[in-house]
């Protein structure tokens, strides 16, 4: 333990690995010679920090024999880090791209272990005028009203809208509800001259884009 933390003094917190940083948080003081150890196990278990942030207080403190207070710790760092991604990706007002999508919404979307449904709004120009929550499931679904998404489009003076929407399941791949949706919502913005310009499903590591996959013209 006393290495990495020399070598965090020394040089900086963003020359320690996803592992060190881990064992930093994980530890109980200077002199804890299980910190290392308890995350190198952390990261083999879970894979990734992104796999850790889903991961519930309840089961994390099971871990590598954690316990709570560690446990504890550890989701308050990675709470701080998804709050401070969700943060900078409000810094992107332009959408060009299904790519810009995810950067705005994988780190909203991303640890999350239920379905939640958003649209983005958008002027003719791609610039952002307004996301919006537009339901909240379980885990296996989230039932959306396509006639709010329209309102508030309306309401707003929007010509596009881009829906997103997660899978804490890990596959990207829609379900018949995503297209039976994105085909409602498609032909109601016809209807007032909007354009629904994507639909992406954010999963962990993936994303699916309908238009990139050719089901939205």
């Amino acid at each position: 333990m006393k290495n990495t933390l020399d070598k965090l003094h020394s040089r900086g917190a963003e020359a320690l690995t996803d592992e060190e940083l881990l064992s930093v948080v994980v530890a109980d003081g200077a002199n804890d010679k299980q910190a290392p150890a308890m995350a190198a196990d952390l990261m083999n278990v879970a894979g990734s920090l992104h796999s850790l942030l889903a991961t519930d207080l309840s089961r994390l403190r099971m871990m590598s024999g954690m316990g709570l207070m560690r446990a504890s710790r550890l989701k308050a760092a990675l709470e701080l880090g998804r709050r401070e991604a969700v943060a900078e990706s409000t810094a992107v007002d332009i959408i060009s791209s299904d790519k810009d999508v995810v950067r705005i919404m994988r780190p909203v979307l991303g640890g999350l272990q239920h379905e939640e449904c958003w649209a983005l709004y958008l002027a003719s120009s791609g610039k952002l005028i307004e996301r919006m929550r537009i339901s909240s499931g379980g885990v296996q679904a989230t039932v959306v009203d396509y006639r709010l998404i329209l309102k508030r489009a309306i309401e707003l003076l929007a010509v596009q809208i881009v829906l997103v929407h997660n899978h804490p399941s890990g596959s990207a791949e829609p379900s018949s509800q995503d297209r039976t949706l994105t085909e409602r919502v498609d032909e109601a913005c016809r209807l007032f001259d909007i354009r629904l310009l994507d639909h992406i499903v954010i999963a962990r590591g993936d994303h699916y884009s309908f238009r990139g996959q050719g089901e939205l013209k």
